[in-house]
């Protein structure tokens, strides 16, 4: 018994080793604070006004220039835009004429039709120069002034000009000073000068043309906005530094602006910024701007940076996160937003994002992306034991069981269910049935993404959460819809005695598509993942019997195997059925074969099957690896593999914007893509674009996804419970991301 004792031990030791090898070998992401970017944005719901300038004080205090005047931000915060307001601040300076607003030592400087004055150093600043219709001035610290109507120029100080002169063939657009020489840069239409501030000698040192708007960087470099690109224009030699840069998100430029060392572009499509690495921010649409075409770019406070648009204004935050950070957001996003009936929910027909106006609403996959959220907030109680993450379990759990006691079906669950009446009158009374329970409908036609979601997520229920009740309910599920499923000959039977479209699982259905075709494989995979689940936890010998069978005498080990590189169109002999199913990749395919990952692979009858299944799997996520999608990367992860993109799948969760509202989005007129031709993937470009760029979408979006019709833009706020708190708490599970690290 002692020897038996001991060589137990040695067993279970040297399995703990080898896990624990198996785990250290996988990198784990470390969770520190990044700079999490977001929009507050301030609508002017005026026609007829002019919006051209933008500055903000020490104090935080914003104004914008209008042909009406001064204006400020009243009432914004994140996701609850404010509007432009009249500003009575001073009142009497209105009286002055105001032409332009600028800033000199963070502090607010306007141009009236005589003077450079301030409220601030007490208003002693008066300095008058003598150009009435002079809309353009930049200062000295010393507070002396050039200001030029677009033909002449002075140089101003107290009430002394110091200097007059005029460009001879040249219209002024901008100006700006740099300490270090001295100097007044003047940009024209179609020139660059100098103008030195010591002996005040006008020089041109560039010529060009269609010239819009120019800043100085902390590189002492000249960055010039053209109608067709920018320029980069080097102080010291004298030259210019390369050729136009045209490879950028549009090159239409109106401003450019250097706020906290990094240097702006406003466009007649949006705003964006270069990156270290010679790439590019964009920031397009209402999910950043009230409008696109940009009239001015400013510092704003706490490191936000205010781009003034023909519509409104658009205060980009930045705010130090890490992505634990993240996760309390959208948690607090998803319950007090998203849930319905337990459900996880859209809030749709919005009011151009008005989040009050909102409801929400019962959608086909109701089961599938509850069961991701669900998922989620069960890894979520793995790894915290918080009770809230439990009795948000509960809650969902409460969801996905109605949604098999709603119908009259032994073991078929509804895709969703409502209170009776009202939701047949806004649907196709077909799907939508009575159900046995008084004064509720239920949504017929399920489908097998529905029910590979919903077996994943009551596996990782039984496995994970370790609430008895909980587990025998999640067992219970897994053991009614899969016995539905055996005695029914391999199908989804719905109340009307007949097979769903999608819910087949039959050799008889699965074999007769051709062997590139997509489905054969995903079925295949699907099931199996499904009948290992249920002989997991119920021990049922009905599921493995069934199980191998399917593999060993159906061809579903060898269709599973199958790999990605042969899945295409069908042949030109194929059914119909076939060429309608390969007409080009299905990205709801991607979500049901990883989140049936989870069950082929963790619940695998032995160790030969589960290598089996890890080269599927692998082969699987190389196809996947350009989208850069974050859940498929951590799914990947629990195979054990040392490469699974962790980085990629980080730069995922931290891209992904905050604002979960479907903008209209635009990036196919992008002059810094690169397209590729059509494509059975559709993939659009060959680099992915970030999250926060691209429409909003699920797992089973394409993420190469450029555009989103501006038709019904803002109109629903998706769920971050599937979006992002699946891969993130998964990762957290898996401990291939860190418990955030410090602040």
């Amino acid at each position: 018994m002692q020897i038996r004792s001991i060589r137990l031990a040695c067993c279970l030791l040297s399995f703990l080793c080898l896990n624990s090898l198996s785990i250290s070998a996988q990198t784990v992401f470390q969770d520190k604070p990044f700079q999490q970017d977001f929009s507050v944005k301030y609508y002017y719901n005026k026609s007829g006004f002019n919006l051209t300038g933008v500055a903000c004080d020490r104090n935080g205090v914003i104004q914008v220039f209008s042909s009406e005047g001064l204006l400020h931000p009243a009432n914004g915060e994140f996701l609850h835009p404010g509007t432009l307001q009249a500003d009575q601040t001073y009142r009497f300076i209105k009286d002055l004429n105001l032409k332009a607003i600028g800033s000199q030592d963070q502090q607010l400087v306007y141009l009236s039709e005589k003077a450079v004055v301030s409220n601030a150093w007490a208003g002693k600043l008066n300095a008058e120069h003598q150009l009435p219709q002079a809309t353009i001035f930049a200062g000295k610290p010393d507070l002396t002034f050039l200001v030029s109507d677009g033909s002449a120029i002075q140089v101003v100080k107290d009430s002394k000009i110091l200097w007059k002169g005029t460009l001879s063939s040249d219209e002024v657009i901008g100006a700006h000073f740099q300490s270090t020489g001295n100097i007044f840069w003047v940009l024209g239409k179609k020139a660059l000068y100098t103008l030195s501030g010591a002996n005040f000698t006008l020089t041109k040192v560039l010529d060009g043309t269609g010239f819009t708007s120019f800043a100085l960087t902390p590189a002492q470099k000249v960055i010039i906005g053209t109608s067709d690109g920018y320029i980069e224009f080097d102080p010291i030699s004298k030259k210019q530094v390369g050729a136009i840069h045209r490879k950028l998100p549009w090159t239409e430029i109106t401003t450019v602006a250097t706020v906290n060392g990094k240097v702006w572009f406003g466009t007649t499509k949006g705003a964006f910024s270069l990156r270290p690495d010679g790439k590019y921010d964009y920031y397009y649409g209402e999910r950043w701007l009230p409008g696109n075409q940009v009239t001015a770019i400013a510092e704003g406070p706490k490191n936000s940076v205010l781009i003034l648009t023909t519509e409104g204004l658009g205060k980009i935050c930045f705010k130090s996160m890490t992505l634990h950070d993240k996760a309390v957001f959208f948690e607090d996003q998803v319950r007090t937003r998203h849930i319905r009936n337990g459900f996880n929910a859209s809030l749709d027909r919005m009011e151009k994002g008005n989040l009050a106006t909102g409801y929400l609403s019962d959608s086909d996959n109701d089961g599938l992306w509850t069961s991701m959220y669900l998922a989620g907030e069960a890894f979520r109680y793995a790894v915290t034991k918080d009770k809230d993450a439990l009795q948000n379990c509960r809650e969902s759990l409460d969801a996905m069981e109605r949604l098999y006691t709603i119908t009259p079906v032994p073991g078929f669950p509804a895709r969703s269910f409502e209170r009776a009446g009202y939701i047949k009158q806004l649907h196709d009374s077909e799907r939508w049935q009575h159900s046995p329970q008084p004064g509720w409908d239920w949504k017929s036609t399920t489908s097998s993404d529905e029910i590979i979601g919903h077996i994943f997520v009551f596996g990782v229920m039984a496995e994970l959460v370790d609430d008895k009740a909980i587990q025998r309910r999640s067992i219970t599920l897994i053991d009614t819809v899969m016995s539905h499923i055996l005695s029914h000959n391999m199908y989804l039977i719905d109340f009307d005695g007949k097979p769903t479209m999608w819910g087949k699982w039959h050799p008889e259905y699965v074999n007769n598509f051709p062997i590139n075709v997509g489905d054969r494989k995903l079925n295949s995979s699907n099931i199996v993942a499904m009948l290992q689940t249920a002989y997991h936890f119920t021990k049922k010998e009905k599921y493995k019997k069934k199980a191998l069978e399917l593999m060993q005498k159906n061809g579903y080990l060898e269709n599973l195997m199958r790999p990605m590189s042969i899945i295409g169109k069908a042949p030109a002999d194929a059914d119909e059925h076939s060429k309608h199913m390969s007409d080009g990749w299905n990205h709801s395919d991607d979500e049901m074969y990883f989140v049936g990952y989870w069950g082929l692979y963790r619940y695998a009858f032995d160790d030969a099957l589960k290598a089996k299944y890890k080269q599927a799997i692998l082969d699987h996520w190389e196809a996947e690896r350009p989208e850069k999608e974050g859940a498929w990367n951590i799914f990947t992860a629990l195979t054990g593999t040392k490469n699974f993109d962790l980085p990629e799948a980080a730069w995922y969760l931290r891209e992904y914007p905050l604002d979960l509202i479907d903008w209209s989005i635009m990036n196919s007129q992008r002059k810094d893509i690169e397209l590729v031709a059509p494509n059975f993937r559709n993939q659009t470009t060959k680099e992915v674009l970030p999250p926060d760029e691209t429409p909003i979408q699920r797992h089973n979006g394409n993420t190469f996804a450029l555009d989103r019709s501006k038709g019904n833009s803002g109109t629903s706020e998706h769920s971050a419970g599937d979006i992002w708190l699946l891969p993130y708490w998964m990762g957290r599970y898996l401990g291939v991301i860190s418990a955030p690290i410090g602040k």
